[in-house]
């Protein structure tokens, strides 16, 4: 093995199936109200708008918490901020298990999300600190493995928990709230006794792979113009920033759309809380494999615009055909189809911020990136639920999301000509200067 895949190899090893276990929590956390709600909406009168009302008022927290948070991050360290996260979001996680009615629902997500606001952005600035950039898209892919993985989890706990009505007196999705907001909270120690903040602390690499890591940032940071600003809120500024926000909404509106409204749809093909937990996570089979083929397709052909297209437009499909079927064994196919784009998309976006940030900048920009784009979150969930309830069906709903995703397509090509030959056209004007 060359000294390159062996150091590559070493930190991957050392932080990516870690900081998966937390993404996976993370992801069971916030999803889990998809379950909760099969029962939750009747037992406290909340409808089908307030429900994808409340289930979006998640992103709003994140929004507007989420550049303050990263900024947090890089001032107090990666492993202490995390851990803070942790144990905020768990302890809220665990108290919807006293929600009252509507209001104390809405009230519970927006305070998840504020906790959680800075997690998710935060990983995504740190793997910057610790891999090249040729390397990131199949990294980003094996993190955001933990997406699939927590949602196939969350289905089949849930459908058992749900079973749990009764015990204690307490309702199944009250047993659901408690029973995922602890591992959160159990996993603040182990972030600060594994997770290094920065390679220079990071005991099991010597000094010439740390050296070897610096220089290849430093060629990175070359070869792609990275800028790293003074003052990082003027990464807000940033024109290139705001482009990729923009892109992002329509990645975590299907993304959400999907997870939050999928257990309702399974749940009309008929069959026990159970079943419906163990169908729900079909899909999400299907994402996995996209995440384990198409970022490695990225990164060997170093093409990201053309993968995303291809991506948004099987993505637009799958979410119209699973509105157009009528048969469940077809919309399930429809669904695995659009699962199988949606979350190797993420992971391709992903890789496109830190090909001209750095630094403090970079932590800033990533964290406006994510909290724009996911306001896709909210407007997924609620824009379904308002389509429901307006007509009756759950159709109306999957073909807005649809709709989104061939706007997510056009979007791509706009900011390929914006931003990509523009970076091409400065790299070549650099090349030839040096060669002058």
């Amino acid at each position: 093995m060359n000294p390159e895949k062996q150091i590559i190899r070493t930190i991957t090893l050392r932080l990516i199936p870690f900081l998966i276990l937390l993404y996976m929590v993370a992801f069971i956390d916030r999803s889990a109200v998809g379950f909760a709600k099969l029962h939750m909406a009747a037992d406290l009168g909340i409808s089908d708008i307030a429900y994808g009302f409340g289930a979006g008022l998640f992103f709003i927290g994140y929004f507007i918490f989420e550049v303050p948070s990263n900024l947090m991050l890089e001032r107090f360290g990666a492993r202490r901020w995390f851990a803070r996260i942790l144990i905020t979001w768990g302890a809220i996680t665990a108290c919807m298990a006293l929600l009252q009615g509507p209001y104390s629902f809405y009230a519970m997500r927006f305070l998840l999300g504020a906790a959680e606001a800075g997690f998710f952005p935060g990983v995504l600035y740190y793997i910057t600190r610790w891999y090249p950039v040729r390397h990131r898209g199949k990294v980003l892919g094996l993190f955001i493995l933990a997406q699939p993985i927590a949602l196939m989890i969350t289905g089949p706990l849930a459908g058992a928990l749900l079973g749990m009505d009764g015990t204690l007196d307490m309702h199944g999705w009250q047993w659901l709230m408690l029973t995922i907001g602890l591992p959160a909270m159990l996993l603040a120690w182990p972030t600060l006794r594994i997770l290094p903040d920065t390679p220079a602390q990071a005991r099991w690499l010597s000094e010439e792979d740390r050296t070897w890591l610096n220089k290849e940032l430093e060629a990175d940071r070359q070869e792609y113009g990275q800028t790293e600003h003074s003052n990082p809120l003027h990464a807000l500024k940033d024109r290139r920033v705001l482009l990729l926000a923009l892109l992002y909404l329509p990645v975590t509106l299907s993304n959400y759309g999907l997870s939050l409204w999928l257990p309702t749809l399974v749940h009309q093909f008929g069959g026990s809380n159970l079943v419906t937990g163990f169908v729900s996570a079909v899909p999400y089979v299907f994402g996995i494999i996209g995440l384990l083929i198409v970022p490695r397709s990225s990164d060997r052909l170093n093409d990201r615009y053309g993968h995303l297209c291809a991506l948004y437009f099987l993505g637009a499909l799958g979410m119209f055909l699973s509105a157009w079927a009528t048969l469940p064994a077809m919309q399930l196919m429809a669904l695995s189809l659009t699962a199988f784009t949606i979350f190797s998309g993420t992971a391709i976006f992903w890789t496109l911020p830190g090909r001209f940030l750095t630094g403090a900048g970079a932590a800033a920009g990533i964290a406006l990136i994510n909290s724009i784009g996911n306001l896709g979150g909210y407007l997924g969930p609620f824009g379904i639920g308002a389509l429901k309830e307006y007509t009756g069906s759950l159709a109306a709903g999957l073909y807005f999301v649809s709709a989104v995703e061939i706007f997510g397509v056009l979007l791509t090509v706009l900011i390929y000509f914006k931003l990509e030959r523009k970076m091409i056209h400065q790299q070549s004007t650099r090349l030839a200067e040096q060669g002058s």
